[in-house]
C-alpha cells in the first residue's frame, strides 16, 4: 500500500493538507485518518519527510521493533501526527465520521475559527467491513462536506483478487448514500490534484475512487497479494530501484528531494501564524472554554453541584431504575458540562440519554448536543472515539448491555488510545425481564472488566449512579462503561458525603454489628440484596457486614491496604451478581461463596427470574448457614 498510494499521499501532502510540522496540535489542522492501518510505512515517510520533529530516519530504520514508535500500524500517541490508532479495518472509516462531525459542531459553536477537511486513505478491506455501512450512511445523513476519503482502489486483499469476495459498485453505493464520488488514476498526479480539488469544492462528503496498482514498481510483484505484508526481498528490491531509477543507498534521501519535501512542510505555517491571531482575537471566555476542553479539564464548579444533588438525593431517597437516576445525573450534569455530546443507537426512551432542553444535532444545525445514531452500534462507539480524539467533546452513547458485543472493538480501540468516552449500556441483566436470553447479558460484564484500561461502574442506586458519572467524566485517560438497570432499585445510600465513594471502586456500605463473620460483595441491582441479606443474618445473631463494589476495574487501582481492609478479614466472603460467577474468586478467595448464574437467561418477568437462578437474599443466607 505505501507504494501503490505513494503518488495519491505526495499530491494530498504537497498541496492540499493542511498541517504544521513545528505545531503538530494546531486546533485547525486537517486531520489525516491511514485507516487501512498496515501501511503505515506511508504516513511515517511523510512524517519524516515532511519536517516533524520525529519520526527520525533511525526510528524508521527500526520499524516494528520494541520500543520504537514507528510499530506495525499506527499507533496514537507514539507520533505526532497520527490521528488515531488504525489497524482494525474499517475503524478509521468510521472514527473519521466522528471527526469530520466535531469539526461541525466546532465551527457551529466558534464560527471559521475551526474549519477543516478530514481525509482518509482506505482500501478494499475496510469496505468490506460491515462498519463502513455505517459510516458512509451516517456521514451521508450528515451532509459531512468535509469529509474525503481516498480509496486505494487497488481490487486485491490479502486471500488475492478482490473479485473472489466482493462484487460492490462502490461508486454507486457511496452515491446512493448521498456522498460527491470520482474515479481517477490513482498514479496521474493531475488527476489526482483535481479530484481533491472538486472534492473540497462539494457540499458533500466526498470519495475519490482510486485505482491503483499494490506494490506499484515491483516489477515481479505488484499487483498481487503477494506485496500486502512480506518483504519484497533482495532480488525484487533491485529490480525496483531499476525500474524507478533510484540508485540511492537504503534510508539515503537526496538532498534535493528532502529540501522539496520541507518546503512542502511549511506550505501551511503562514495559515498557522494567522490563526494564532484569528484565535487571540476571540473574547478571553471563548478562549479559556476552549483551552479547558483542549486539556481535558471540567468546570471548577462541577463537583459542588454533583455533592449538592447527591445530598438532595440522600435526603430525599428515590426507588428509581438507575438507567432513570442515569437522566437524573446528565439534568445535572450536561447544564454545567457543555462539552458533552450524547447519543443512542436508536433507544434514546429505553437508555434515557438525552437529558432535558438537549437539542439534536441535524444534518442542517450542528448547534445541538444530542446524536440520533440509529440502529448502528459499532459506528456509534467508533463515531465517538473520533469525537473524542478531536480533542474539546466528552462524548457519551447508549444501547443495550447486551449489544457491548457490536461496540467491543471500538471500546477496545478506546481503552488503546486512553480515550475518555463514555458508554452508557442500560438493560444490563436478566433484570430486563420478558425481552428474553438474547437481550439479557450474562457474561459481559466481565469480559468487559478483562478489557485492560477500561472502567466498568454498575452502580446500586442513584447516589452512586451521579458518582460513577462524575468518574467517568474525571478519568481522562480511559473509556468508562456505565452499567444500568432496567428494573427500580432501592436507594441504599442514605447517609450524604461529600466524598465520592464510587471513586474507590468498592468500599464499605453497612458495617457489622460486632465482630463480623461475613462480608457479602454486591454491584448494581444485588446490592439490595445483600443489604436484606445482612439485616437477616444480623438478626439470627450472624455480624455480617456489606460491601458496594460498583467497579471492580477502579478498586483493583486502589492501595493494597485499603483493599485488604474493605475484603475484611472475615470467615467468610459472598458475592453477588447477576451475571457470570467467574472471577469473583479474587474477592472471595478459593473458599468464598459465589452466586450468580454460567447459563444464559429465560423469557418471563424479572422477579420471577431472580427467584429461578437462585439470586435472592434468601440464597445468601441459606448458603452462608449452610457454610458456617
Amino acid at each position: 500500500m505505501p507504494m501503490g498510494m505513494a503518488d495519491v499521499a505526495t499530491v494530498l501532502y504537497t498541496k492540499h493538507l493542511k498541517y504544521d510540522p513545528t505545531w503538530p496540535e494546531w486546533p485547525n489542522r486537517d486531520r489525516f485518518i491511514l485507516s487501512a492501518g498496515h501501511g503505515s510505512m506511508l504516513l511515517y515517510s511523510l512524517l519524516y519527510l515532511t519536517g516533524y520533529k520525529n519520526p527520525t530516519i533511525d526510528d524508521i530504520k527500526n520499524f516494528r521493533q520494541l520500543h520504537q514508535p514507528c510499530a506495525g500500524h499506527p499507533e496514537f500517541a507514539e507520533l505526532a501526527g497520527v490521528e488515531m490508532t488504525t489497524g482494525p479495518l474499517g475503524q478509521g472509516l468510521a472514527s473519521s465520521v466522528g471527526f469530520a462531525l466535531a469539526e461541525r459542531l466546532s465551527n457551529a459553536r466558534m464560527g471559521d475559527v475551526i474549519d477543516h477537511h478530514t481525509y482518509v486513505i482506505c482500501g478494499d478491506g475496510c469496505l468490506m467491513e460491515g462498519i463502513s455501512h455505517e459510516a458512509i450512511s451516517m456521514a451521508g445523513h450528515l451532509n459531512l462536506g468535509k469529509m474525503i476519503v481516498l480509496w486505494d482502489d487497488n481490487e486485491i486483499c490479502i486471500d488475492g483478487s478482490t473479485s473472489a469476495t466482493v462484487s460492490d459498485d462502490q461508486i454507486a453505493r457511496f452515491s446512493a448514500s448521498g456522498w460527491h464520488v470520482q474515479a481517477i488514476n490513482g498514479h496521474d498526479v493531475e488527476e489526482i490534484d483535481a479530484a481533491i480539488e472538486a472534492a473540497k469544492n462539494d457540499d458533500r462528503p466526498s470519495m475519490i475512487a482510486c485505482r491503483t496498482t499494490i506494490g506499484y514498481g515491483a516489477p515481479n510483484k505488484q499487483g498481487t497479494s503477494g506485496v500486502h505484508g512480506a518483504p519484497l526481498g533482495e532480488q525484487e528490491i533491485e529490480a525496483v530501484r531499476k525500474i524507478l531509477n533510484w540508485p540511492h543507498a537504503p534510508f539515503e534521501i537526496p538532498d534535493d528531494i528532502l529540501a522539496a519535501w520541507r518546503v512542502a512542510g511549511k506550505q501551511s505555517q503562514e495559515l498557522s501564524e494567522n490563526w494564532k491571531l484569528a484565535f487571540d482575537g476571540l473574547g478571553n471566555e471563548v478562549k479559556a472554554d476552549f483551552n479547558r476542553r483542549l486539556n481535558k479539564e471540567l468546570p471548577t464548579n462541577l463537583e459542588d453541584i454533583v455533592n449538592t444533588y447527591k445530598k438532595d438525593l440522600a435526603e430525599n431517597p428515590q426507588k428509581v431504575a438507575t438507567r432513570k437516576a442515569s437522566l437524573m445525573a446528565l439534568n445535572v450534569i450536561n447544564p454545567v458540562v457543555q462539552e458533552t455530546i450524547g447519543g443512542s443507537a436508536d433507544l434514546t426512551g429505553s437508555n434515557l440519554t438525552k437529558s432535558s432542553g438537549q437539542k439534536t444535532i441535524t444534518g442542517s444545525d450542528f448547534s445541538g448536543r444530542y446524536m440520533y445514531y440509529g440502529v448502528r452500534e459499532f459506528g456509534m462507539s467508533a463515531f465517538m472515539n473520533g469525537l473524542a480524539l478531536h480533542g474539546e467533546y466528552i462524548p457519551y452513547g447508549g444501547t443495550f448491555m447486551v449489544f457491548t458485543d457490536y461496540c467491543r472493538s471500538a471500546i477496545r480501540l478506546s481503552a488503546l488510545m486512553e480515550q475518555r468516552v463514555i458508554y452508557v449500556m442500560t438493560h444490563d441483566s436478566i433484570g430486563l425481564g420478558e425481552d428474553g436470553p438474547t437481550h439479557q447479558p450474562v457474561e459481559h460484564l466481565m469480559s468487559l472488566r478483562v478489557m485492560p484500561n477500561v472502567a466498568v461502574y454498575r452502580p446500586a442506586d442513584a447516589v452512586e449512579t451521579a458518582e460513577s458519572w462524575l468518574a467517568a467524566m474525571q478519568d481522562t485517560k480511559r473509556p468508562s462503561v456505565l452499567a444500568l438497570t432496567r428494573q427500580s432499585t432501592e436507594p441504599v445510600r442514605l447517609t450524604h458525603t461529600a466524598e465520592n465513594m464510587v471513586a474507590k471502586g468498592g468500599y464499605e456500605l453497612r458495617c457489622s454489628d460486632g465482630v463480623a463473620k461475613v462480608t457479602i460483595i454486591a454491584t448494581g441491582s444485588e446490592v439490595e440484596l445483600a443489604v436484606a441479606a445482612r439485616d437477616t443474618l444480623q438478626a439470627d445473631g450472624i455480624p455480617t457486614r456489606v460491601v458496594s463494589m460498583p467497579s471492580t476495574d477502579v478498586f483493583d487501582d486502589q492501595p493494597q491496604d485499603y483493599k485488604d481492609e474493605i475484603l475484611g478479614n472475615t470467615d467468610i466472603n459472598v458475592s453477588i451478581e447477576a451475571g457470570s460467577c467467574f472471577g469473583w474468586e479474587r474477592y472471595v478467595g478459593r473458599d468464598g461463596i459465589i452466586i450468580g448464574m454460567d447459563s444464559f437467561g429465560a423469557s418471563a418477568p424479572a422477579e420471577e427470574l431472580y427467584e429461578h437462578f437462585g439470586i435472592t437474599a434468601d440464597a445468601i443466607v441459606t448458603a452462608v448457614k449452610n457454610r458456617l
